[in-house]
């Protein structure tokens, strides 16, 4: 076992500067505990785990009609239309999968229930395990469906427990009034008022709160904020990093803001600082940006170890 524990440490090494394209999904996979190091128990645990997701899926998805669990279903379903990148949630076979995957969830997870914001984080999974199984290069323009139907089976059950693995890391930032959100984003305003106190006082003297722009950044792990592409990078980085989706997420959320100071500090107005913050110009980011952002987080998040006892939670 102690090897296997030296090359789960070593791929995070690795993982943490970007996963090629091709070991992705198997990457993704051990690091988020769904996959055992174990070589040999591999094939043994996907089977078992594709089968009982199913067996949630033959106990539970018919209730969704039912009384109880119709608001649920109901506001999934208004979600999935949200999702982003647009032409995959055009398709409806993936529109049946996601809705799957998350009422499972909900059903699964009483304590949280479904909480929007939840439905994004399962496409990073679905498309990295898509890619799998394709040779295109874009994901987005790629048909779904033409896929075998035991091939989309798989997918979908690893896309269920790599989520799974993901919100059980974060579940009180979707408990009822999303306590662990409004927290971080107090952390994270703390933070920014230490390492930047320009930025800091200038939007409190415009009267900006960071809940208004933050809560997103914390609901929904900044893949509302940055391209997919990107989105799929940052993960390579926090699926390697010790309570990366909620700890390291912070000083990237603090780098990443302050990445923004030049225009912040022009902006005079409410209303534009507001606008300009809910739709940052980041459409043709990729690779470069996405290490220069976890380069100053990692900065920060050395530069703060040694700061009061709530930065390091």
């Amino acid at each position: 076992a102690g090897a296997k524990g030296e090359s789960l440490k070593e791929l995070r090494k690795l993982s943490w500067s970007g996963i090629p394209k091709q070991v992705r999904p198997i990457a993704w996979k051990l690091l988020s505990g769904y996959l055992p190091a174990n070589v040999d128990r591999r094939e043994s645990t996907l089977q078992r785990k594709r089968k009982e997701y199913f067996a949630f899926v033959e106990q539970y998805y018919d209730s969704r009609n039912d009384e109880s669990h119709q608001d649920t279903y109901r506001q999934i379903h208004i979600d999935i239309p949200r999702m982003s990148p647009e032409v995959l949630r055009l398709q409806p076979k993936v529109t049946e999968i996601f809705e799957r995957i998350l009422f499972i969830w909900a059903i699964r997870h009483p304590a949280s229930g479904y909480v929007q914001g939840i439905n994004d984080l399962v496409t990073p999974f679905f498309v990295v395990f898509v890619c799998e199984y394709i040779e295109e290069e874009e994901v987005e323009n790629f048909d779904v469906s033409s896929l075998p139907e035991e091939v989309l089976q798989n997918i979908e059950a690893d896309s269920y427990w790599c989520m799974s693995k993901l919100l059980d890391g974060i579940q009180d930032n979707y408990t009822f009034a999303q306590p662990g959100i409004q927290k971080k984003v107090k952390m994270l305003e703390e933070l920014v008022s230490r390492i930047d106190e320009q930025v800091h006082r200038h939007l409190d003297q415009h009267e900006v709160k960071y809940l208004q722009f933050a809560f997103r950044w914390m609901n929904n792990l900044l893949m509302r904020e940055v391209p997919l592409r990107c989105t799929i990078r940052l993960w390579d980085t926090y699926q390697s990093e010790p309570e990366g989706f909620s700890h390291f997420h912070l000083y990237v959320c603090a780098a990443f803001l302050v990445r923004w100071r030049k225009e912040i500090l022009e902006e005079k107005d409410f209303q534009e600082l507001l606008i300009f913050l809910q739709n940052l110009p980041t459409i043709h980011w990729g690779n470069e940006e996405i290490s220069v952002l976890l380069a100053e987080a990692y900065r920060l998040k050395f530069a703060f170890a040694d700061a009061p006892n709530h930065y390091k939670k």
